[in-house]
């Protein structure tokens, strides 16, 4: 028996599951296209170790003398004898102290200084020619100041992976607090907010993509300074371990130290892009899906 009551009820309640069915749908198709890239990459990945093992148990000279390059069998047997050392674990570590202390220290001061330029006239006018003029400079080729300058390795290292961290972070800060739309700030001091509540509720908000940006680059060029560094001048980690291994010519071990390397700043890199996304979940996104199918 159909009533009035009865028939609203049912019309408000097909519409509702249809939206949850098409939610459902939209969520296994998402998860479906994700399953896919990860295995697109997987296999990219081992397409690239195949090779490597071909052509090094081939003796292939193309160009390349892949006959004296170990082959990923070796480096992986080597990595297998590493991870039962103590030795590596402490590489590991003394360099994730370097680079989160340096990196830390470079955030919070590009950030803050790449905002004060930006918002202050005479702020940009005292501070970024010096600033300007040191940015070219390659951090890795600071190590003889830092060495002179440092009482100890440990902290010019530091020091050098701050140098590589601050100008991206501080550059990329700049330019997103000056593509502010002034709309904004003029809507806010309109309503009766001051500078302080412009800084914290507009432009730090607002400026979160560009920030993170400058991070990212900021991070992978840190890497790169602190093995160079640890190279050079270091007692322990990666990069030291892997000169090292050159120059006692233990190649397997020398490609386990760049592995090592590599497998670090990515994490390190791919944490900052997680982070920035958590952060700014306000900001409209391109569907993954749509967005890797239009690649």
């Amino acid at each position: 028996m159909s009533t009035p009551a009865l028939d609203a009820t049912l019309g408000a309640a097909a519409p509702a599951a249809a939206g949850a069915e098409a939610a459902t749908a939209a969520g296994r198709t998402r998860t479906a296209a994700g399953l896919r890239r990860w295995a697109v990459r997987s296999a990219s990945l081992a397409a690239v170790v195949a090779v490597w093992q071909w052509l090094t148990t081939a003796d292939a000279r193309v160009g390349l003398r892949f006959d004296r390059l170990p082959s990923p069998a070796e480096v992986a047997a080597e990595l297998g004898r590493q991870l039962g050392t103590r030795i590596y674990y402490l590489d590991l570590a003394q360099s994730l102290i370097r680079i989160l202390t340096g990196f830390a220290l470079a955030a919070v001061a590009g950030i803050a200084l790449g905002v004060l330029v930006a918002r202050s006239r005479w702020a940009g006018d005292v501070l970024l020619p010096p600033v300007e003029v040191v940015r070219p400079i390659p951090a890795i080729a600071l190590v003889p100041i830092a060495i002179l300058v440092f009482p100890t390795d440990e902290q010019g290292i530091v020091f050098i992976t701050f140098a590589a961290a601050f100008f991206p972070i501080m550059v990329s800060t700049r330019h997103a607090v000056r593509a502010l739309p002034t709309l904004w700030e003029d809507a806010v001091r309109t309503m009766g907010g001051g500078r302080a509540h412009v800084l914290w509720n507009v432009v730090l908000p607002g400026t979160l993509p560009g920030v993170f940006g400058g991070l990212s680059v900021g991070m992978g060029v840190a890497w790169i300074c602190v093995i160079s560094a640890e190279m050079i001048s270091g007692e322990f980690g990666v990069g030291y371990r892997t000169w090292h291994a050159y120059t006692v010519v233990d190649y397997s071990a020398v490609l386990v130290g760049m592995a090592s390397i590599g497998v670090l700043g990515w994490v390190a890199s791919a944490s900052i892009e997680l982070l920035g996304r958590r952060l700014t979940r306000w900001l409209p996104r391109v569907d993954e899906g749509v967005e890797g199918g239009a690649r």
